[in-house]
């Protein structure tokens, strides 16, 4: 596995790897993860990736890490 780039986004590590004809974008927060594999076929330039760092996919990234959190919450609150 080939790490493309690493960064960080509001707070959000995201990492871009390549593997097996597959670009693989990996979110983090917290002990939170949101892994996409995006067939290389797909893609015609590495940096056309970028779309999904920004605007309505990142958007919806970060409600569905808010939507994981409140999930694991009500899941563990009686541990």
């Amino acid at each position: 596995m080939r790490v493309v780039r690493e960064s960080s986004i509001e707070g959000i590590r995201v990492s871009l790897f390549e593997w097996n004809n597959k670009f693989i974008l990996k979110f983090e927060l917290g002990n939170l993860e949101q892994t996409y594999k995006i067939p290389a076929m797909e893609v015609l330039e590495e940096k056309d990736l970028d779309s999904l760092m920004e605007g309505a996919f990142f958007t919806e990234v970060k409600k569905r890490f808010d939507e994981m959190h409140q999930s694991l919450q009500n899941a563990t609150k009686n541990f």
